[in-house]
């Protein structure tokens, strides 16, 4: 057949989509000399839903406007003439979803695919100084329309022309001119001709695969079809088995034809995903499962160096995979237990804290109680330590509490828990420890702190401290109390500080406190 009577048979076909009412009417309107603002409101308004999707996507990161838009009106007077049919279009082009099945023409992957083109297509231009970017979105969206009219007007053809390019026998446009007689570019731009369509918005559909081919003077057109063009490559990306090689061309064209920095290019990459889970949005289209062009560039570059090995390369590739996933569980350990030490230690003293020392001593709590043994607890208190920071000085405090910490800790069992219960205050839990034992442990304590130098630099301090013990069998006791055993620990400590001072008291029914 001739392209004439191909053309014929479309136009002709009672499956040729068509425009609703308002966008067939818009296109018209907007061809006269004539037409004001107030015309193209007015006529938008008549169809309330698709009024109320201007105005959503009006008032959207769409257009990112300062103030909201409220009327059509408005939005016409906002955004423009063509902006506003840009938008009209772009509805009515979305709402054309019915179609016979097809075991190779996916009519919701052609959506998604219009739909990428038209927000990469914005994207791209909005990169190029001074450009005109009203109409760039529609023009990006109708690119493929051709493609969608063989679908439904030649369906049995344009199968064969699907599987010979699934099988990569040639370029769409080849084989659609071999097996149909004309490409889609060339049925796209006369259906949208006979549509009413002007020529910014025609010559895009036609030039878009190849734009060197319009000899036009118009750059508006000129921009706006190298921007199309470009936004088919990049879709490639999202879609093609080779995306590096996309990719590649990509770069390569974008600075050839608009002079794209790399900084622009690398922005144009990223924000694709997000600005398209946003327009899918915008404009109704579920589309799901997305991915970035780095995580597809990515994938591709794992695929392409695993498809050059042979199996014992493979092999030991998989081999070095495992070691790094090993190594990186190692130092994850390590991590998580440098984690765990910030939030159990003190971060002066080094010795645990006041958390670690609550959950510490329920479980030797815990334990006692299991196995019907006496735990012990010593409360220690530095003597008049307010008096030596105000003496000496913070920093000389500070490094008091460490030296102090280090000699407890040096005279005490591994077994032992040191935590830090606030200001000068320290906590010793002994488990499995007697009332008789744990008393010799405090005095030993108390011994080693009154005769220890500690030596700063050229300084040298002398401290005493005072012990509160008390002892519990948990398991013999009814009712134990954690708080109440603390809290015993505390009073003992009160009355060795009230009978002078460096000394152990222990707490019981008969008060006695000792000093060696």
């Amino acid at each position: 057949m001739h392209p004439e009577d191909i053309l014929k048979t479309v136009l002709s076909s009672t499956e040729l989509p068509t425009l609703p009412t308002v966008a067939s009417a818009l296109i018209s309107l907007t061809s006269r000399e004539d037409t004001t603002l107030t015309d193209i409101a007015d006529l938008v308004s008549k169809d309330i839903a698709l009024s109320a999707k201007i105005l959503k996507v009006s008032n959207s990161a769409f257009y990112s406007f300062p103030q909201q838009i409220g009327s059509i009106n408005q939005a016409v007077s906002i955004l423009g003439i063509n902006a506003v049919r840009s938008l009209v279009l772009s509805f009515s082009f979305l709402s054309i979803r019915t179609g016979k099945k097809s075991d190779h023409f996916d009519f919701q992957k052609f959506w998604e695919r219009s739909l990428a083109s038209a927000v990469a297509a914005r994207l791209i231009l909005g990169k190029v100084k001074g450009a005109d970017t009203e109409e760039i979105f529609i023009s990006g969206l109708l690119q493929n329309l051709g493609e969608l009219i063989f679908a439904k007007t030649f369906p049995d053809e344009y199968e064969k022309v699907l599987c010979q390019l699934d099988e990569e026998q040639g370029t769409a446009a080849e084989i659609e001119k071999k097996l149909i007689g004309v490409d889609h570019c060339f049925i796209g731009y006369e259906v949208a001709k006979s549509w009413g369509f002007p020529e910014v918005l025609l010559l895009p559909i036609l030039f878009h695969h190849d734009p060197q081919q319009y000899a036009g003077q118009n750059l508006k057109i000129k921009a706006t079809t190298n921007a199309v063009y470009l936004s088919d490559i990049l879709i490639n990306i999202l879609t093609s088995h080779s995306p590096e090689e996309y990719h590649k061309k990509f770069q390569k064209e974008a600075k050839k034809l608009f002079g794209l920095s790399g900084a622009d290019i690398n922005s144009i990459l990223s924000d694709l995903h997000h600005q398209l889970d946003q327009a899918a949005a915008y404009f109704g289209l579920n589309i799901k499962n997305t991915k970035s062009i780095q995580e597809i560039l990515q994938e591709a570059n794992i695929k392409l160096s695993l498809l050059n090995l042979n199996y014992d390369q493979i092999n030991q590739q998989l081999v070095q995979t495992k070691i790094k996933l090993e190594n990186l569980t190692v130092e994850l350990q390590k991590k998580n237990k440098i984690l765990d030490n910030l939030a159990n230690i003190d971060g002066l003293t080094e010795v645990y804290n006041h958390r670690y020392f609550q959950t510490s001593l329920d479980k030797e709590i815990n334990r006692s109680i299991r196995h019907q043994t006496t735990i012990s607890l010593l409360l220690i208190d530095i003597d008049h330590f307010k008096n030596f920071n105000d003496t000496y000085g913070h920093q000389a405090g500070d490094f008091v509490l460490k030296k102090f910490c280090e000699i407890l800790q040096d005279n005490l069992r591994k077994y032992d828990t040191l935590a830090r219960y606030g200001g000068e205050e320290f906590a010793i839990i002994l488990p499995e420890t007697s009332e008789e034992d744990a008393l010799l442990v405090a005095e030993k304590l108390r011994a080693a702190i009154e005769n220890a130098t500690f030596v700063d630099l050229n300084h040298e301090y002398h401290v005493t401290a005072s012990f509160g013990l008390t002892s519990s069998s948990p398991g013999k006791v009814d009712n134990f109390n954690k708080n109440n055993f603390i809290n015993q620990s505390d009073l003992a400590l009160y009355d060795a500080k009230k009978e002078g001072r460096n000394r152990v008291a222990v707490y019981g029914p008969k008060k006695k406190w000792f000093k060696f």
